[in-house]
């Protein structure tokens, strides 16, 4: 049983008898404390999606879930279902649109790296690869020059993602996306 302070984002923990994966930390130290760093996390239940908010202590023990992670490719979308084929055994796992729709942002037909995450089973998320190739669809025109410069333009991707890039990057370029902080990494 790790500790609060030893808990990552994107973990998921057992907490009052359901599983939440923990979207957001906080680590904050009150004045006039020993040692007494609290950790303030947003987690979702990977069942519901509802979202709470609660702070731990630094010495708090919490429960890993159990959880279960497969190798995955997007396959096609039937309404508000995403549907994902297991590379290994070929399963295929469905999941909500609404679950999933910032994930969704950096995922494509050829996107390598997804995993579908499972709790008893059951697909409850996904985990993304720290970087995607994406394309763009459409930016402004590239000016001649522009890598001399550190000026960006927005440029937005083919799934509706929406990120700053050098002004010499053009439509149809293919480009690498940090995942994390949303930010571009260089052409692909």
């Amino acid at each position: 049983m790790p500790r609060a302070s030893e808990i990552k984002k994107n973990s998921a923990v057992d907490y009052e008898g359901r599983v939440y994966f923990v979207k957001d930390i906080e680590r904050s130290v009150p004045q006039g404390r020993a040692g007494g760093s609290l950790y303030r996390m947003r987690m979702y239940d990977v069942v519901t999606g509802s979202k709470i908010d609660e702070t731990f202590k630094d010495s708090d023990m919490l429960n890993l879930a159990d959880l279960v992670r497969r190798p995955a490719t997007f396959s096609y979308s039937d309404g508000e279902e995403y549907v994902f084929m297991d590379t290994e055994d070929f399963t295929q796992y469905s999941l909500n649109g609404k679950a999933i729709a910032d994930e969704l942002l950096f995922i494509s037909e050829d996107t390598q790296g997804v995993m579908v995450i499972l709790v008893s089973d059951a697909p409850v998320a996904l985990a993304l690869p720290p970087t995607v190739e994406l394309e763009i669809e459409e930016t402004d025109p590239s000016v001649k020059g522009g890598s001399a410069t550190a000026r960006t333009k927005p440029a937005r991707m083919a799934t509706g993602l929406v990120v700053q890039v050098p002004e010499h990057i053009s439509t149809g370029d293919r480009i690498k996306i940090n995942v994390e902080e949303r930010k571009f990494l260089s052409r692909a």
